[in-house]
């Protein structure tokens, strides 16, 4: 049970074309609140949503976006490029001094050692330079990568605890562990290499291009008419790629999804014999992931052989046009060897580029999902000056409200309004679907009404500080969900700074010392994942106490549906009886003996208000409770249960 608070210039360098080993490239501000309370946006709809037939943003209108989330980037990036520019021209400057050997140190078939041993030095010296400007470019890239991705990851991450309930609701848990972990990890592996490599050996191709065309424009012009159809051609197979590669992030999504859910829900499946449906199931998605890949891979391919076929042709053509315009041009054979230096250092980035676009286009999927995922509104947007709410039992009201999870859909709660007064005990009732545990959801804003409004205090719970909120208003769901640690730091989690003394305290004043104490090392024994250690009605206990030293002044508990021991259900009833005291409490009463406690029951059918009152006078209206109550009778006559 939670408690609701809620590289390159010479051969020393590493390549930048070339990923880490061991690596594969598959391994927002808060919404203030408007004017008013208005209905609220729409889940998945944020502006940079992409919508169901609305154009695809390419991979610029991604950059453009990506560095709007994560301006850590652009941190020293006019310094970084400069570095890199640098590094670019540093490697023209070996073809440069080869053509100066030839044509100088070699000239009329006389070798003067003097120039050819100062051309020497002069090139160990630029290389060495180059490559100490290189690793230096390589460092400050990486370093802005990783800042980076460190703040996307926290980004997401916390978006995702913001998403209210509707919206959750929507989306794949497998999904929203993929976006923060899988798409994240690919943009980091691509921005580590793939990032270096493109302004690198970006770099490297506008110093060379330069270079050449000082040398000879033709030769160059020559190089540029057969690189240019390389270009357009790579850009439209980007498109295929970009396409093939989403779909690879969707069915990686899909997958984590049904591995998830079979893990999970692991005692299910065995208790069922289920267990070849379920490995049909997890085959299936493992084989979409497989095709998915293997598409995107035979556009990869298409693309690296593209640019190997075109860099040949450029070296034969350049060739050819040097020895039909040697004679005519001038041209040295200094020079004609220097210039298809030249070309091959130009036409080395270009081959490596051509591999690095199936690993962008990767990087640019996960990229988008990620971006996607931060664009989705938030539902309940914080006040830009929120109320805080003292700390005392507070009065609920609830006036006119009614919710539905999606735009159009059924409302769950429909014109709904109620009041309850500060410290009272109020049981809510109903069957299963009447929209009780909505209500408790709305109640914490966990999300907000559709319309309607709901006071705390006499405050719209919207108008609340979330800080506030979430101490004064505690919700204790059916889900008994423990974090894997001890028993004390679950029950720290409603208050963070509780010491030992109050922790102990509060297992005392709900009764539960005896229980606390026998437990194998006390406070301090491990509850295992999800609580798994202790039992059901274990969960529940150490629940309670998490809510106790919360303390709140609205406590919403939602009774477990699942029967326990006699012995941990006397223990529930004193604690529940305990926690109560002092404070306005709301319990969702799925065991009607719950409900004969209150001071006044609220009942629910069909997401309305249909009854309210104590329990002897609901009983002798015979309405809906008493048709309830004669069902629970005959249900708890043969075994212990519940209603709804």
């Amino acid at each position: 049970m939670t408690t609701a608070r809620t590289n390159d210039a010479t051969a020393e360098a590493p390549r930048p074309g070339t990923p880490p080993e061991g690596h594969t490239p598959e391994a927002g501000g808060q919404h203030s609140t408007a004017a008013g309370h208005g209905t609220t946006p729409s889940p998945g709809t944020g502006p940079h949503t992409t919508e169901p037939g609305a154009a695809r943003p390419g991979a610029v209108g991604i950059l453009r976006r990506g560095i709007a989330a994560s301006p850590e980037l652009l941190r020293g990036i006019r310094l970084t490029l400069l570095l890199a520019l640098l590094g670019g021209a540093g490697r023209v400057v070996v073809p440069v001094l080869v053509q100066q050997v030839l044509d100088k140190g070699l000239a009329d078939g006389k070798v003067d050692m003097g120039t050819v041993y100062r051309l020497a030095m002069i090139g160990v010296v630029a290389v060495a330079a180059t490559a100490v400007v290189t690793r230096t470019t390589q460092k400050r890239l990486a370093m802005a990568s990783e800042r980076a991705l460190c703040q996307l990851r926290v980004k997401a991450f916390a978006h995702v605890h913001r998403l209210s309930v509707a919206e959750q609701s929507t989306q794949q848990r497998g999904a929203l562990v993929s976006r923060v972990s899988a798409d994240v990890e690919a943009l980091g592996i691509f921005l580590q290499w793939g990032g270096i490599a493109w302004i690198v050996n970006g770099a490297i191709m506008t110093a060379t291009l330069v270079t050449m065309a000082v040398y000879d424009w033709r030769l160059t012009l020559v190089v540029v008419l057969i690189v240019v159809p390389l270009v357009l051609m790579l850009r439209a197979l980007q498109r295929r790629l970009g396409a093939a590669h989403d779909r690879v992030r969707t069915d990686v999504s899909g997958l984590l999804t049904v591995v998830s859910e079979t893990v999970q829900g692991a005692g299910v499946i065995r208790g069922y014999g289920i267990q070849r449906r379920t490995t049909a199931r997890t085959f299936r998605a493992i084989h979409r992931w497989r095709d998915s890949k293997i598409r995107a891979g035979l556009f990869a391919a298409l693309v690296f052989t593209s640019g190997e076929f075109f860099g040949t042709l450029t070296v034969v053509g350049v060739v050819a046009a040097g020895i039909a315009l040697g004679p005519l041009a001038g041209l040295t054979a200094g020079t004609l060897v220097a210039f298809l230096l030249l070309v091959n250092l130009f036409l080395e980035p270009v081959t490596e580029l051509t591999e690095v676009i199936d690993h962008t286009q990767t990087a640019v999927a996960g990229w988008r999902k990620v971006l996607d995922l931060l664009d989705t509104p938030i539902e309940v947007p914080a006040p830009r000056d929120g109320v805080v709410l003292p700390r005392q039992a507070h009065s609920l009201e609830v006036r006119e409200l009614s919710y539905a999870y999606q735009e159009g859909a059924e409302p769950v709660l429909a014109d709904v309004s109620l009041s309850v007064v500060a410290g009272a005990r109020v049981a809510v009732v109903g069957a299963t679907g009447a929209g009780k545990t909505t209500l408790a959801k709305l109640l914490v804003r966990l999300a907000d009404p559709t319309s309607g409004r709901i006071l705390l205090g006499g405050t719209d719970v919207r108008d609340l500080a979330p800080a506030s909120l979430r101490s004064r208003v505690v919700m204790v769901p059916q889900d008994c969900f423990l974090f894997d640690s001890t028993v004390a730091e679950n029950v720290r989690f409603g208050k963070p700074e509780a010491t030992d003394e109050e922790i102990a305290d509060a297992f005392g004043y709900l009764g539960l010392g005896d229980w606390l104490a026998a437990l194998p090392d006390g406070p301090h024994t491990r509850t295992g994942q999800r609580g798994e250690n202790l039992s059901l009605g274990e969960r529940q206990l150490v629940a309670l106490a998490r809510a106790h030293v919360a303390d709140p002044g609205l406590l919403i508990l939602d009774e477990a549906t699942s029967s326990v021991d006699p012995a941990t259900d006397t223990r529930l009833t004193h604690a529940l009886e305990n926690l109560s005291t002092g404070r306005t409490s709301l319990t969702i009463a799925h065991r009607l003996a719950t409900a004969e406690r209150a001071d006044e029951i609220l009942v629910f059918a069909h997401g309305r208000l249909a009854e309210r009152g104590a329990h002897g006078d609901l009983l002798r209206r015979g309405g809906v409770y008493a048709g309830l109550y004669a069902s629970w009778l005959d249900v708890t006559a043969g075994a212990p249960g519940g209603v709804g």
